[in-house]
């Protein structure tokens, strides 16, 4: 595997395929900028080294469109202030206009091309296209696993014009090695938490990783398809009743591979989705008409964190609870402290997939866990057991 550690920049132009891809507020400025300081430990190292870095990424779904609010202009002064270098900018990602801006570009210097996205060709994987982004840099670097999974121009196809010179930001092997942690090369025991809504979302997740755990937690809504198929009640909880078989489907294979599958026993009910409902806590198997569970009880808890503690790997998707309201944060928050705990103790810790990054920050856990993976989509596919394009093109030689 190839990464930057394998290159020299002196004297190089680095085409660096960053995810910029950030959330703007009203004023069009970065609302929040993980991702641009995600990449920055790939950026100095090429100006230390003495070349000059030319990045590309995408921001929103333009579609083919160039829609002026979602110009990565926006986001320069924010770069700047995060790498500590001027950032140039160019209203282009390929022709004239971006192919002066490269020829003028000198070591040191940083150039950010315009949203890759306003050409259609970028998402349709366009060779041609592909082909006049490859002009624009002397080595290819790939350093963002959130657009990993997506077979675009400027995550996959550029590729094959740099059959030699060709690598892994800092950031994307940071992420691969984070997965196979998990998947190939993770101490035992492994526990894998997955919450979230619906196991319709999760099930080639759980399909793929129950040759690779000991212990599979499921918490969240997915809990009550679980336990309604097995015969309990779930009053109002969210349910797929088309999915019941196969949650005892799941139930058999684990147990034929010895996996010990951990189901919440209770639950924080709401007589209302509502932060400000009546609450009480109920056998997660009978739970009355008019009321659902939205969040994990003491006893789960309690199981739960033997579990975790007892883990020297752990992979966390989902939230067991109804985080976004703090009367049903109580679980989220104490699987944090467990995980927290259990790291501190040695223990490799990877939380990824949307929900479960957004209550990692908001609890403030990012410090805490071993690694927080940067790319939902991609995250998922990985685990789901998919080889990501984007990978796949770097690792082809």
């Amino acid at each position: 595997m190839k990464t930057i550690e394998d290159f020299n920049f002196e004297n190089k132009k680095a085409l660096i395929r960053v995810d910029f891809n950030v959330p703007l507020n009203e004023a069009l400025e970065v609302a929040d900028s993980t991702r641009i300081e995600a990449a920055k430990p790939t950026i100095i190292k090429v100006l230390e080294d003495g070349g000059s870095a030319v990045l590309m990424s995408h921001m929103g779904r333009p579609k083919g469109q160039r829609n002026p609010e979602m110009s990565l202009k926006h986001i320069c002064d924010t770069v700047a202030e995060i790498i500590g270098v001027q950032v140039k900018f160019v209203e282009d990602c390929v022709g004239d206009n971006a192919e002066k801006a490269i020829a003028e570009l000198q070591d040191g210097e940083v150039l950010l091309l315009e949203n890759l996205r306003f050409y259609s060709e970028e998402t349709e994987g366009d060779v041609a296209f592909a082909e006049q982004l490859s002009k624009l840099g002397d080595v290819f670097v790939n350093d963002a696993f959130g657009t990993a999974h997506r077979a675009h121009a400027s995550t996959t196809v550029v590729a094959q014009f740099f059959p030699e010179h060709k690598c892994f930001g800092y950031l994307l092997a940071k992420e691969i090695d984070a997965i196979a942690k998990v998947m190939k090369t993770g101490e035992k025991p492994i526990t894998a938490i997955l919450g979230g809504a619906k196991v319709s979302s999760k099930i080639t997740i759980i399909e793929n990783i129950l040759d690779k755990v000991d212990h599979l937690i499921i918490g969240g809504g997915m809990t009550y398809t679980f336990v309604k198929a097995q015969g309990g009640q779930v009053g109002d909880s969210i349910c797929e009743d088309d999915k019941m078989e196969l949650a005892l489907k799941i139930l058999k294979e684990a147990k034929s591979k010895g996996v010990q599958i951990h189901i919440p026993v209770d639950v924080i009910a709401a007589d209302d989705f509502s932060n400000d409902a009546g609450t009480q806590i109920l056998d997660v198997d009978k739970i009355a008409a008019g009321w659902q569970g939205l969040d994990a009880g003491p006893k789960t808890l309690e199981n739960f964190k033997e579990v975790i503690l007892g883990s020297k790997t752990i992979l966390w998707n989902g939230p067991i609870g109804v985080f976004e309201m703090e009367s049903f944060a109580k679980g989220t928050i104490a699987l944090g402290n467990y995980i927290d705990e259990a790291t501190k103790n040695g223990a490799f810790s990877l939380v990824g997939g949307g929900d479960s990054v957004a209550a990692v920050k908001q609890f403030g856990f990012q410090d805490k866990v071993s690694y927080v993976s940067t790319g939902g989509g991609a995250m998922l596919e990985s685990l789901e057991g998919k080889t990501l394009p984007g990978i796949a093109a770097i690792l082809q030689g």
